[in-house]
């Protein structure tokens, strides 16, 4: 099979003692269970041999779980070179904070305002018409609104970027948060025993959360949800840059 193939070319480099490796894609026959398995294997054998591996793939599960260093790319341009972690939470643009994640980050069309002196998002609809939709909003952290670059996106578009991790339906967190606080409707629940997936629509938005196993929602529910503002992205809504690195 290929994928016995794939471990049988590794196994010959390996007994080369070369000073790189270089694996393009080397698990990509394997099923899920042994690439699980191999990705382990892999990293032990790197530890083992402290030699140098440069390791290409398109799976972020492969890049996040098995790299010290991780090139992002896109179109044959480097986007960004940093460690997993960074990555996930620094990302430098739209491309990278959506390409490290999985599910990945909510993207939200929104402005940046300036209220009584703060830097405050605002996301949603409304109609003029007929007075439906809302206007949500989140007050950046001041760790987060001290930043010199955010002056020049004052009542302009952005994109607010938030992780499934970050939205939460835990009333503690409803109780205490000053600020977005958010109404969707459940489309569809995924139940996967440590934790839940809701699949949202909010003012038309889609969303992904992951909450709770103990999370009761159905299909159809409207549920009230915090956004975390401590841990919400900012990207230029033309070029996609990130406002907040």
């Amino acid at each position: 099979s290929g994928g016995q193939r794939q471990r049988v070319a590794l196994g010959r480099a390996i007994v080369r003692d070369p000073q790189v490796f270089l694996l393009d894609e080397p698990l990509s026959n394997l099923d899920a269970k042994l690439r699980a398995q191999m990705r382990t294997e892999l990293s032990k054998l790197h530890k083992k041999l402290g030699t140098t591996f440069i390791y290409v793939t398109h799976d972020q599960t492969e890049a996040m779980t098995m790299g010290d260093r991780i090139v992002v790319m896109k179109d044959g341009y480097i986007q960004q070179i940093d460690s997993p972690i960074n990555l996930y939470e620094n990302p430098v643009n739209k491309f990278v904070a959506g390409f490290i994640g999985s599910p990945q980050m909510n993207f939200i069309p929104a402005k940046l305002l300036q209220l009584n002196g703060k830097y405050t998002v605002e996301f949603g609809s409304e109609d003029t018409k007929t007075s439906r939709g809302r206007k949500f909003y989140v007050e950046l952290p001041s760790a987060k609104a001290d930043n010199e670059a955010l002056k020049y996106y004052v009542d302009k578009e952005v994109i607010l970027g938030i992780r499934p991790e970050n939205i939460h339906d835990e009333e503690m967190f409803l109780s205490n948060a000053k600020t977005g606080i958010i109404e969707a409707s459940v489309d569809v629940t995924e139940m996967l025993g440590a934790e839940t997936f809701l699949y949202l629509t909010c003012e038309g938005i889609p969303l992904t959360a992951r909450v709770s196993p103990r999370c009761t929602a159905r299909p159809q529910d409207v549920v009230k949800l915090a956004l975390d503002p401590n841990k919400i992205h900012l990207f230029d809504a033309a070029d996609e840059h990130s406002l907040l690195n």
